[in-house]
């Protein structure tokens, strides 16, 4: 048992509160409380990678953020024909789910969460808008093909959308057999 004296020997403080003695060894818990403040400095990575500003849509239905092209996650858009939209001045011309896509982020900010960085610098990223997923957007109305390895969620709301006849199922698509490349 520790008395205050073998105590103040080995380096410990001792604080006494009536019957009860506290033992605060200084050397031991100097090292966990520089350890949790390195760690609160260091923010994680996930946070440091976000990138969120206004976003760009392109005719392909990829997004120009920062001046990096970001694919959405989990979801193929195929190639439609593209429409105009004459009510915009200059007229809007994309495939039907990029103009979806441009209606659903209107002036907001996209908030994206890369995922992969391909070797031709694009990025597959899980993008938000006001916290609403915009592949899964997409994907219940119609506009997109959940990938293979696409999340459960994705797949089921594209065969709602297909029950349904929503967006792209008026007409047929070619589903791709793999993951866009790498």
């Amino acid at each position: 048992m520790y008395n205050a004296v073998s105590c103040q020997l080995r380096g410990f403080k001792t604080a006494s509160w009536g019957a009860l003695r506290f033992i605060l060894p200084t050397r031991v818990m100097t090292i966990p409380i520089i350890i949790f403040a390195i760690l609160l400095l260091v923010p994680p990575e996930a946070a440091t990678r976000e990138i969120a500003s206004y976003a760009f849509v392109q005719d392909d239905g990829t997004l120009r953020i920062k001046g990096r092209v970001i694919r959405l996650f989990g979801i193929h858009i195929p190639t439609t024909g593209q429409t105009c939209r004459f009510s915009q001045n200059p007229p809007f011309c994309a495939s039907r789910a990029a103009k979806a896509l441009n209606f659903k982020k209107g002036a907001n900010f996209v908030h994206c969460e890369p995922k992969l960085e391909h070797q031709d610098g694009t990025i597959t990223a899980l993008c938000r808008v006001n916290g609403e997923d915009l592949s899964a957007y997409l994907l219940e109305r119609g506009w997109a093909l959940a990938l293979p390895d696409a999340p459960f969620e994705y797949s089921a709301l594209e065969k709602i959308a297909r029950h349904r006849s929503l967006g792209l199922w008026g007409f047929p698509v070619q589903r791709p057999r793999v993951r866009r490349d790498r």
